[in-house]
């Protein structure tokens, strides 16, 4: 993008901030009702599946709202707490348990106040750090570079995420806490190797804990956030079917009276921001994991950030997203969800979209949807204690499912079979070990793949009553040079040999050097090489004539160059030579 277009871009923003902030007061007012129905029951699902309070993932969710859009470059996009950062989180807490336990020895357990305190001091270092690394990178205009990533990476990354989801909250749904070995379960493979057992559990004699109710509460959950959009009236969709099933969920466990496990949340839900003491948060900067967190999380965040905000474009032809200010917008509002010790922050595919299909027309309804969940935080925090854990954990199983997208499994495939296996391996290897190697595997094998299409070459040599003809398909590099000089090995003594480049992609100096100083052996056997040197320097840069100026000092080329095997269409084939 040049300087220009950047300078209208910005102008369409500061109009869309200012004088046309109100011109669409109505639709957004509405629209910004929907998005905090869609946002509510997401943020406080996502605190269940990290297992923080819910107040630190609604504090997100205005932060995003009040401070992030008025910030951001995206208009329309919402940002708040998001799966995608789900397993990120989940481990930076475990990790600052298990550190404050290690630390303090014997008699001191991971579920102690303290150590969840610390654990907590750990992740809001790790996302305040996340923010400045994102305020840095939107003021050096690097918010285009976060976008080049294989999609197959980023695919196989939510892929991954979403199947982490399902296996750990498919626990939560059925009541059930998950044991490895006599210690609470972590990571993708033993959350899977537990689920038999939770669901053996809901189908034995012993009845005590409830796990079949708490299941039959999670199924009606999930039955409802699948039939609602299908079922009812146009005008009834307004109503977001994740919200939908966590009514009736409640609604069924109220009337029922099933005793169940519900949510428990403070009366005052202020009192869960946690600000940082000056030596306790310094010492933290440079903890190795809660440095790892910060940039894993500034990766991934603005990742799924931007490509959110392109998706958003293509919902609306309002204003175009400015990717440099987004980031710069998402950096703040990281920055302050540090500082009172709330979950990170991405742009938000479902609230996003909700908000444009709602009749959203300025940043305006983000705007409101953050004093919408800050009145509901202020004023109706009981609410969330009637809301049974196995709705919420069936709401995270779906949304774990959807991010399993089947179809663009088949639309990878009928694309490449290879980004199938980076999907593939990207996927499979965050569900077993880490997300973060998951996604440097999946990168690694993006560039390898890369290499190998930019350094592929295909050779066919052709030749008959003493004419060969050489096609050359791809990239001529240093990498194939010995393929190249082996096929030329072929060619007959005393031949003319045609070499045909009309596929050919890139040819470097070695390549070109090679065909040089073959010319000058099969010359000197009564041989010749016919190449359309014109036509070879106007395809490649100059950088890569450097040889080509050398061989056309002893190469006469006039025409383009013929196919001497097939047979002639113009009825008369024309020799280029020397």
């Amino acid at each position: 993008m040049n300087k220009s277009s950047e300078n209208n871009v910005d102008a369409s923003v500061a109009r869309d901030s200012s004088n046309n902030l109100f011109a669409h007061i109505k639709s957004d007012f509405l629209a910004s009702i929907v998005v905090f129905l869609v946002a509510l029951p997401l943020c406080i699902g996502i605190a269940v599946a990290v297992d923080v309070p819910p107040p630190r993932a609604l504090i997100t969710g205005i932060i995003g709202g009040l401070v992030v859009g008025v910030l951001a470059g995206s208009p329309l996009q919402v940002s708040g707490p998001a799966a995608g950062l789900f397993v990120i989180v989940a481990d930076l807490i475990s990790q600052g348990k298990q550190r404050f336990v290690t630390r303090m020895g014997e008699g001191m357990t991971i579920d102690d106040p303290a150590a969840i305190e610390y654990a907590m001091m750990v992740l809001g270092t790790a996302v305040f750090l996340s923010g400045i690394l994102q305020v840095i990178a939107g003021r050096l205009r690097l918010g285009q570079w976060f976008r080049a990533v294989s999609p197959a990476v980023i695919k196989g990354m939510l892929a991954g995420i979403g199947i982490l989801i399902l296996v750990s909250q498919f626990h939560v749904m059925l009541d059930h806490v998950a044991l490895w070995h006599g210690e609470k379960a972590h990571g993708g493979l033993q959350y899977l190797a537990t689920i038999p057992e939770a669901i053996n559990k809901c189908f034995s004699s012993d009845t005590s804990d409830n796990h079949h109710l708490a299941a039959l509460t999670g199924l009606i959950t999930i039955a409802c956030i699948v039939v609602w959009p299908r079922i009812v009236p146009d005008k009834l969709k307004l109503f977001p079917a994740a919200l939908v099933g966590i009514l009736v969920a409640t609604a069924f466990a109220a009337i029922a009276g099933l005793e169940i496990k519900m949510l428990t949340v403070s009366d005052n839900m202020f009192s869960e921001m946690t600000f940082p003491t000056t030596g306790t948060w310094f010492s933290m900067l440079f903890e190795p994991e809660v440095l790892t967190g910060a940039m894993v999380i500034a990766l991934v965040a603005s990742a799924e950030t931007l490509l959110c905000a392109t998706a958003v474009d293509q919902m609306h032809s309002g204003v175009r997203t400015n990717y440099d200010k987004e980031l710069t917008g998402q950096g703040v509002g990281n920055i302050l969800c540090g500082l009172v010790g709330a979950l990170p922050m991405t742009g938000v595919i479902v609230r996003s979209s909700a908000n444009v299909n709602s009749g959203a027309k300025t940043r305006l309804s983000t705007i409101f949807h953050g004093a919408w969940l800050l009145i509901f935080v202020a004023v109706l925090p009981f609410v969330l204690n009637y809301i049974p854990r196995a709705a919420l954990g069936a709401l995270l199983v779906h949304i774990g499912i959807k991010l399993v997208n089947v179809k663009q499994i088949k639309n990878l495939w009928a694309s490449s079979k290879s980004e199938v296996l980076i999907y593939f391996a990207t996927m499979l290897v965050i569900v077993g070990e880490d997300l973060l190697v998951g996604v440097v595997v999946g990168i690694l094998l993006s560039a390898a793949k890369l290499l190998n299409r930019f350094s592929h070459l295909q050779l066919e040599l052709k030749q008959k009553d003493g004419v060969a003809q050489l096609e050359m398909e791809g990239a001529a590099t240093f990498l194939r040079l010995p393929n190249l000089a082996a096929k030329l090995e072929e060619v007959n003594p005393s031949s003319e040999l045609h070499v045909r480049f009309q596929h050919l992609t890139y040819i470097d100096h070695a390549c070109l050097d090679l065909l040089m100083n073959w010319e000058k052996q099969h010359k000197s056997t009564g041989g010749k090489l016919i190449m359309d040197w014109r036509s070879l320097e106007r395809r490649f840069s100059d950088k890569a004539n450097v040889g080509i100026e050398r061989i056309k000092k002893a190469t006469i080329a006039d025409s383009d160059c013929p196919d001497p095997i097939a047979e002639s269409t113009d009825g008369e084939q024309t020799e280029k030579g020397r």
